[in-house]
């Protein structure tokens, strides 16, 4: 997510200020699922990648927006998902099975403390001649929101491939979808090219998830499907998370299914 806030650009304010509403209730999509692992103790197989790339990647705009200055908007949104985010991975490591927290904790020091020291230490390093130092930042925060949004391939995949949407929520790829066109706006509006371009790829796969949902939601879900179920949340972060496809064991007959959102993102 990004913004920025200048009341002499009154379109790429609201914008903005719309963005920051959308994107707060997409960080609190995962509640449901949360509140059921502090109920059963357990997290039942969750994955916690998405939670992890959702922290890093509010992490790294809000060093964009340090750098740009004056990006107070983009500062609200992503200093909320860091809060509600590590909220989250600290959750996860207490009532994850000793496995999951090791290769939860070496994510997070990997990626979340290694690489963001490093993505800093280089940024800081270039001479800030001619904003040089905020394009490099700028295109390296496109890269990595370039490849959180195009991550809904695997969902896209596994959708045709089984021909169910049981795990593609259609208010969660509609939310995600409203979310790129409202931060392409800004970053419109905003003159932001590094905001504005990562959101063309969200908003075409957030469309074409839809459309996927008209075509296939009244599909009877196959029976090799009953015993599994995706975490809503990953498909969020299938704009950051669904690098990886989290799986639960249906442990309430296979009526409790969970279907929350992410992020990350957060579109940007």
């Amino acid at each position: 997510m990004a913004g920025g806030m200048s009341l002499d650009h009154p379109w790429a304010f609201g914008f903005g200020i719309l963005g920051n509403v959308i994107s707060f209730m997409v960080y609190l999509a995962p509640l449901p699922t949360f509140y059921r692992i502090y109920r059963k103790k357990s997290t039942q197989g969750f994955q916690s990648v998405p939670y992890v790339v959702a922290l890093f990647s509010a992490m790294l705009w809000i060093f964009y927006a340090f750098i740009k200055k004056n990006a107070y908007l983009l500062v609200t949104i992503n200093l909320f998902g860091c809060i509600v985010e590590t909220i989250y991975i600290i959750m996860y490591l207490v009532y994850a099975q000793r496995k999951a927290r090791m290769n939860t904790a070496k994510m997070f020091m990997l990626l979340n403390v290694g690489l963001f020291s490093l993505i800093v230490l280089c940024t800081l390093l270039i001479p800030n001649k001619g904003s040089l130092r905020l394009k490099v930042l700028g295109w390296i925060c496109v890269a990595f929101a370039v490849s959180v949004f195009a991550a809904p391939l695997s969902i896209i995949r596994q959708v045709i491939r089984t021909k169910s949407v049981e795990f593609m929520p259609f208010s969660l790829s509609f939310a995600l979808t409203l979310s790129a066109v409202v931060w392409f706006s800004f970053g419109l509006f905003s003159r932001d090219i590094y905001i504005a371009l990562p959101n063309v790829l969200g908003f075409t796969f957030g469309v074409v998830q839809m459309v996927l949902y008209i075509i296939y939601k009244d599909t009877k879900i196959p029976e090799s499907l009953t015993e599994q179920k995706l975490s809503g949340h990953e498909l969020a972060v299938a704009k950051l998370g669904a690098l990886e496809e989290g799986k639960t064991k249906n442990s309430d007959h296979g009526n409790d299914r969970s279907r929350d959102g992410e992020v990350e993102m957060s579109s940007v």
